[in-house]
This record gives structure tokens, C-alpha cells and sequence, in this order.
């Protein structure tokens, strides 16, 4: 029996950015269920249904969503659908953002970045969380009790890479307006908090990434059920007293002073 702490049956999660098998958002899905939570799970593709069918395949009450979440209307729609879906909503996690399936990535320094591409990568990865938690708000509010967690990144809000000026600014974006949400909605019982994860050994990581994983102080990059974990404690009972604070999580890549 889950602790009364950790217990989220009768909650109901809504996770963006969950297509993928190997990804953060895919884990926090599966962590919250085993916590008891009913999981809506979106991505921009269909493959969105794989992952709710393997979500149903452990137990869970899930329900697998497609939407552009840079898009208003696909917000309201993605919320409304879960409502639909589960009757209510509880917890939403913003992972939606970096890369998604079918989109080119928006690299480059201040002067190599043109506004249409800053544009792309600010919807993607502020805007998609801003217009989801925007949303859901009046669902939480009604309730008087609510969990957002965005996941941001050690990009931004803790340290930099070279050529990564949208990526950056946007995450760091993402700590600031859970910082904002924590202070006007604190009186309706609602937590708002981002997660910064490091290295990452998703699907995606690149050979160059997993390399400068092995130099951090714990000597690997991070599962995605370990970054999952932070995201999970942050939308229990237990975790009510928590709000407006960045969770980081990179084994202490970014405290390592000596190079």
C-alpha cells in the first residue's frame, strides 16, 4: 500500500511530451500511475497511442492524446479531452519541448539566430507549457488543490552551452513562470515547481552527450526514471509545502567547480 504521502489514487495527470518510450515524460506517466493517478499522455504524433496502450498494459487508467501544444486551441482541446477522458484533472506536467518528431532543432549563438527561429523554439518549449497550464488552471482552481510541474533544464536556469540561445532562454523562461504561478495561486492549494535534469540517457541522447555524462561527479548521465522521480514526489500529497523551487537534477554536474 502506497504511504498517504505518495498516494495519488483518485488524481488525475496530464503529461505532455510523452511519445516517446525512452523519454522523461513517458516515465513520470509511469511513476504517477504507480502511484495511483489516472494518466492522459499527449505528443505531437500518433505514437502517443503505443504509450497509453502500455500504460493500460500495467494497470493504469490512461488515455493517449495528438496535439501541437503550440497551438491555443489545441491546448484547450488537449485539456478538455482529458476531462472527458478521466472527469477531472488533478496534476499537469509540461515536459512537451526540445525537439519534437518532424522539427528541426533551433541551435545557434545570438547573431545566428534569425527571430522565425527563436519564435519556433520559444512556442515549443515556454509557450506549449504557458498555454497548457493556462488550461488546466481553472479546473485546479475549482478543486482548491493542483500540482504543476515544469520540466525545464540545467540549460537556462543553471548554467549555458555555446549556441543554444533559444533553448536557454526558453527553459529558463520555464522556472520563472512556475516561480510567478507558485505565488498567485498558492492560496488555491496549488504547487507549481520545474525539474532541471542534466545528462540524459533517453533515446535521443547524442554520442557527444552521453560523453559529457561520464564526466559529471556521479560518472554517467541520468536514467529517466531518475529524473521521473523528482517529477513524481512534486505532484504528491506529501510535497504540498514545496512550491516555486527548481529541483535540479544532474548529478552534480553543475556544483563541479574543477574541470
Amino acid at each position: 500500500m502506497t504511504p498517504a504521502t505518495f498516494d495519488l489514487s483518485g488524481r488525475v495527470a496530464l503529461v505532455t511530451g510523452a511519445g516517446s518510450e525512452t523519454g522523461i515524460g513517458f516515465a513520470a506517466a509511469v511513476l504517477l500511475a504507480e502511484l495511483g493517478a489516472s494518466v492522459a499522455v499527449a505528443a505531437t504524433t500518433d505514437r502517443i497511442q503505443l504509450r497509453a496502450d502500455e500504460l493500460r498494459a500495467r494497470g493504469a487508467s490512461a488515455s493517449g492524446h495528438v496535439a501541437d501544444l503550440t497551438s491555443p486551441e489545441a491546448a484547450e482541446g488537449l485539456v478538455a479531452e482529458t476531462l472527458v477522458a478521466h472527469g477531472r484533472l488533478d496534476i499537469v506536467v509540461n515536459n512537451a519541448g526540445m525537439v519534437s518528431v518532424g522539427t528541426s532543432p533551433e541551435g545557434g549563438d545570438l547573431r545566428g539566430t534569425d527571430p522565425a527561429t527563436w519564435r519556433a523554439g520559444i512556442e515549443r518549449n515556454l509557450d506549449s507549457a504557458f498555454l497548457v497550464t493556462r488550461a488546466a488552471m481553472p479546473h485546479l482552481v475549482e478543486r482548491r488543490w493542483g500540482r504543476i510541474v515544469h520540466v525545464s533544464s540545467v540549460t537556462g536556469p543553471v548554467m549555458a552551452m555555446r549556441n543554444e540561445i533559444t533553448y536557454a532562454s526558453a527553459k529558463a523562461g520555464m522556472v520563472g513562470m512556475a516561480r510567478s504561478i507558485a505565488v498567485d495561486y498558492a492560496r488555491f492549494g496549488i504547487t507549481a515547481n520545474a525539474v532541471a535534469p542534466g545528462w540524459i540517457a533517453t533515446g535521443s541522447q547524442t554520442e557527444q552527450e552521453a560523453g559529457e555524462g561520464l564526466r559529471v561527479p556521479v560518472g554517467r548521465s541520468a536514467t529517466p526514471a531518475e529524473v521521473a522521480s523528482a517529477i513524481a514526489w512534486l505532484c504528491t500529497p506529501g510535497a504540498a509545502y514545496v512550491t516555486g523551487q527548481c529541483i535540479i537534477v544532474d548529478g552534480g554536474n553543475s556544483i563541479n567547480e574543477q574541470r
